[in-house]
């Protein structure tokens, strides 16, 4: 089985039509999330390929997209009702 490795992926769009492209791209990646911030479990080439996508949607004068690695050795913390990422035994991308 490929090894995932949990990310944020967070991004500010300044254009509503790149902004729901943005989205979209990302959905299809994630495990969850809110507004423009999400967790995505990623394999390598899963990530290259999201990395692709966004370069191809936003205009790096005026956007910004951080993906950002977190380490597995850390204790997740859920605020509230938040129910912690389940890293199950296999995940839906697409």
């Amino acid at each position: 089985m490929k090894k995932r490795q949990l990310y944020i992926a967070a991004y500010d769009i300044a254009d509503a039509k790149r902004l729901r492209k943005a989205l979209y791209a990302v959905r299809a990646y994630a495990s969850g999330g809110q507004k423009s911030v999400f967790e995505c479990f990623l394999t390598d080439a899963e990530k290259q390929a999201l990395l692709e996508e966004i370069k191809l949607i936003i205009d790096a004068d005026e956007d910004r997209f951080l993906l950002l690695k977190l380490d597995a050795r850390c204790r997740v913390r859920t605020l509230g009702i938040a129910v912690p990422p389940q890293d199950g035994p296999f995940y839906y991308v697409g």
